[in-house]
């Protein structure tokens, strides 16, 4: 769901988020004020304007608490490029690993989908009436059928036998009838963007149309239902203006672009900084120009980071964020903690959310004709066994739910197809009584749960 942020409180980006990602409120509340911030600057006058970055945040908190999806869903909320790097994989062995510039390229790669596939919904009716034009010239008889018109015709008379085919061909009627299509693609040529660590996006083909670009055109033999769908493509990607798609993504970018900067912590440089610290160190350097604000070459076009938000993630229980450089350190001011998971924040996960675990199997088996419901002390249960198996094994937050989930409705899952029409019912009995072996074990509770 999208929303107009021009009319949206940090309270009411809250209330949003909430409908989705249980607790956490002081880092949705981080959240919600960096994102109405950049409401704000938008009114500023453009010389003010220009000097306001955003203000970076750090959520720091265990694995399964909400930190990822907090960041997911604010973008989704507003429309912007979304895109989630782990920090490690700048860095292997102690050895600086993927150039960091290529987050900036991948996150443009995302806007330029985006905006692509909203123009492309702007242009849906004009492509069907070119498609349908065309289909058209290929069933009539005559010489013009050999070389289809991209300009609408004339609008065939009343009762004629173009306007019979083309109401045969809205109807359906004709989608098996085979024809000839001559289908055109567009090659880039193989550009390569070289960079300081390596080669980002090289075309590998090196054959000389692709070398040099240009179109090809080949014939296909193909029922009128899926040439329909092969001419829509074409039709659809001649209509979409893509320079004008690459400035938009490349402004969405700039404007609205959020980095989701996953184990932050894995890189924070300790006491001693010899050997894989170093490293760390030389990939914290190595990421801070973006997180500051420079120019990014992508196969689009230019990018400035400036006003990108970065929100960076990290458990943080063998370093601190003091553990950082401290150029890194002041580019993040804004840390919130974020709380393990409570017993009644389990229960709320499973039933509350809009895309509640409960009602995700719900939906998942009633596809199979099957009712599947949960009793009040069933979740409640549930919700003890993920409480208790996070305190004794590794707490991984609330994907411990899906795992239980599993092997409560393995059997379930299993003779679905065969239980049509049959309502099951999950008491706390039939929890206790798929996982009694494996709580009961607590090793087999560390392999299996």
């Amino acid at each position: 769901m999208r929303v107009d942020l021009d009319r949206m409180t940090p309270a009411q980006i809250v209330e949003q988020l909430d409908r989705y990602i249980v607790g956490q409120h002081k880092a949705k509340r981080a959240v919600a004020i960096a994102l109405r911030n950049r409401m704000r600057r938008r009114r500023l006058p453009s010389d003010l304007r220009d000097e306001i970055s955003p203000k970076n945040i750090v959520m720091i908190g265990p694995t399964g608490v909400g930190k990822t999806e907090i960041a997911r869903r604010l973008a989704k909320l507003c429309g912007a490029p979304f895109l989630k790097v782990e920090a490690t994989k700048y860095t292997e062995v102690g050895y600086v690993g993927r150039d960091v510039e290529s987050m900036i390229r991948d996150l443009t790669s995302v806007a330029v989908a985006m905006v692509k596939a909203e123009q492309q919904a702007g242009v849906q009716e004009e492509a069907r009436r070119r498609v349908e034009d065309q289909l058209l010239e290929l069933l009539l008889p005559g010489p013009s059928s050999a070389a289809p018109v991209r300009d609408a015709p004339a609008a065939a008379p009343a009762g004629s036998t173009a306007e019979k085919l083309r109401e045969k061909l809205r109807a359906g009627e004709l989608d098996d009838r085979p024809v000839e299509v001559s289908l055109s693609s567009q090659q880039p040529p193989a550009v390569s963007i070289l960079s300081g660590q390596g080669v980002e996006e090289m075309d590998l083909n090196f054959n000389l149309p692709n070398i040099l670009g240009g179109k090809t055109t080949k014939k296909r033999k193909a029922s009128i239902k899926r040439a329909r769908q092969l001419l829509m493509n074409e039709e659809i990607d001649r209509l979409v203006d893509m320079e004008r798609v690459s400035e938009l993504a490349i402004e969405r970018v700039q404007e609205m672009g959020i980095i989701f900067l996953d184990e932050l912590d894995k890189i924070a440089s300790r006491e001693g900084r010899t050997g894989v610290d170093v490293s760390r160190e030389g990939v914290q350097r190595d990421i801070l120009p973006i997180v500051e604000g420079s120019k990014v070459t992508t196969r689009y076009g230019v990018v400035d980071t400036t006003h990108v938000l970065f929100i960076a993630a990290g458990a943080f229980h063998m370093s601190k964020p003091s553990d950082l450089i401290p150029e890194l350190q002041g580019r993040f001011p804004i840390r919130v903690e974020l709380q393990q998971l409570s017993r009644e924040d389990f229960e709320r996960i499973l039933t509350q959310p809009e895309n509640a675990l409960l009602k995700q199997y719900c939906q998942l088996l009633g596809t199979e004709g099957v009712d599947l419901d949960f009793t009040p002390e069933a979740i409640l249960r549930i919700s003890q066994v993920a409480t208790e198996v996070n305190a004794n094994t590794e707490n991984i937050g609330a994907r411990r739910l899906h795992t239980i989930m599993e092997h409560i409705l393995e059997e379930v899952s299993f003779h679905a197809p065969d239980a049509k029409g049959q309502k099951i019912t999950v008491t706390a009995k039939y929890v206790d009584e798929r996982l009694a072996g494996i709580i009961e074990d607590r090793d087999l509770t560390r392999f299996i749960l």
